[in-house]
């Protein structure tokens, strides 16, 4: 990283003191396995039980939370980096006050932007700081650098795993390629589309019985959500099932899952602060992207 980001990202951290922020990314590392639902619904769940919440859209190829909440931004996240609008201004406002920050489909990929969109991402969250209890991260799907850089620089990362045999091997892929190149050493196993609660537990074990034997990797439940129609009745109405069908066994999962999020360690020190978040994501963006070259 560059002195210039580096001077710049001290002067924020004399500016502010914000409270920490937990920083939570969602990946899968295939598609279909749900994980933009869980990380729409969590968020609102979240944000039902009071707790200031922003939703980052990461898929930078193929966003779609907007889509799914029914939003109509104006602006995305393309805006924030070309210093065109503030992060304030393209943010748009979900159920219960959740905060969405819209992605930006096709942008060009974080290790290549410029060391002045650096800077300006990193002052376009550090504005936000005290206004941020939760930032949710729902990653793209597959195993892009993108999802390497974001899952990196959270401090927590809930890989989504559904009982299928492509979503199993896909989810250790990413568990692997995070434990052993980048030494992220904790994630937290959510099962989804379950037909029973004892389901859920299995493949979490099947993960584990994986993940002991190749890497030095600590796996832990988070969960589960059942499979149920009142959520496909939901994504079709574009709301999530947390705010449409409150009393549905979906929703009242997420709701248990949020609360489970909220009793997590928050971090200590500069390491909970938003700021803190953007450079590492800047850093292991540039880390990775060299890497790959």
């Amino acid at each position: 990283m560059s002195d210039q980001i580096e001077d710049q990202a001290a002067g924020l951290r004399r500016m502010v003191n914000p409270e920490p922020v937990r920083v939570i990314a969602v990946t899968g590392g295939k598609g279909g396995v749900g994980k933009t639902n869980i990380s729409v619904n969590l968020g609102v769940a979240m944000a039902e039980m009071g707790r200031r919440v922003m939703l980052l859209d990461a898929d930078l190829g193929l966003a779609n939370i907007d889509v799914m909440l029914g939003l109509h931004p104006e602006f995305d996240l393309s805006h924030v980096m070309r210093g065109e609008r503030r992060l304030e201004e393209i943010l748009v406002t979900g159920p219960h006050g959740m905060k969405v920050v819209p992605g930006a489909s096709g942008v060009q990929k974080m290790a290549e932007l410029s060391t002045a969109q650096h800077v300006g991402l990193i002052n376009a969250f550090s504005e936000l700081a005290n206004d941020v209890d939760v930032l949710l991260i729902d990653t793209a799907a597959g195993i892009s650098d993108q999802v390497v850089s974001f899952s990196r620089a959270a401090q927590e990362v809930v890989v989504v795993v559904c009982d299928e045999p492509a979503s199993i091997t896909d989810a250790y892929a990413i568990i692997k390629l995070l434990n052993r190149e980048h030494g992220v050493s904790r994630f937290r196993v959510l099962a989804n589309m379950v037909r029973t609660v004892q389901e859920g537990r299995d493949l979490y074990n099947k993960m584990c019985r994986v993940t002991d034997r190749y890497l030095d990797a600590m796996l832990s439940y988070m969960g589960s959500i059942p499979y149920d129609e009142q959520l496909r009745k939901a994504v079709k109405a574009q709301r999530p099932v947390v705010d449409g069908f409150p009393r549905s066994k979906a929703a009242q999962a997420f709701k248990n899952l949020a609360k489970k999020a909220d009793t997590w360690p928050l971090p200590t020190g500069v390491s909970g602060d938003l700021q803190f978040f953007v450079e590492r994501l800047i850093q292991f963006s540039s880390q990775y992207g060299e890497s790959a070259r």
